[in-house]
């Protein structure tokens, strides 16, 4: 795992911050939608975990990190609202892309959850362990079911922005 993440922040970032309020219900309703019968107080967790998980991948983008299942939820209500996402890639840093992957039963890695979380943590975003278990542990059910995996091709890759040419005064 990389080892350079910089030290903690000082005060916990929050996540919902990052989102309207109204921008916020939505997706927490894109996800609500998704799992029937799912409660708005866990819905909204789920929301706010995803959007800590993007903007850490954002700050990090060379920390091989990846999602828990049921924060890959969220993400992928993220996802849907594209102008939202973009303007929430945009003002954490950097697009986050997301390249699904095929349901893998064995992708479950108890490090790269933990180096994950140690991660989001030095980001300044509080993980809400809840939603982090590991297969068996996990009492949470929702549609997403792969653990991603980081690998060449991982999941997860950060477009920056690029920094705009510098104007030629030359008058050429």
């Amino acid at each position: 795992m990389n080892s350079t993440i910089e030290a903690p922040a000082s005060a916990t970032q929050d996540a919902k911050s990052l989102l309207t309020a109204d921008q916020f219900a939505g997706v927490r309703a894109t996800v609500m939608d998704a799992n029937s019968g799912m409660a708005a107080s866990l819905a909204g967790r789920i929301v706010e975990q995803a959007v800590a998980f993007v903007a850490t991948s954002a700050r990090f983008p060379e920390a091989r990190i990846a999602p828990s299942p049921v924060v890959d939820e969220g993400w992928h209500a993220l996802v849907l609202d594209t102008q939202l996402y973009a303007t929430l890639c945009e003002a954490v840093g950097g697009f986050v892309h997301h390249y699904p992957q095929g349901p893998e039963p064995s992708g479950y890695d108890p490090e790269l959850t933990a180096y994950t979380l140690t991660v989001m943590t030095n980001a300044g975003y509080g993980p809400d362990m809840d939603l982090w278990q590991g297969p068996g542990a996990n009492e949470i059910a929702v549609g997403a079911t792969t653990w991603h995996t980081p690998s060449d091709s991982r999941p997860i890759v950060i477009t920056k922005r690029p920094k705009p040419k510098p104007k030629d005064d030359s008058g050429a």
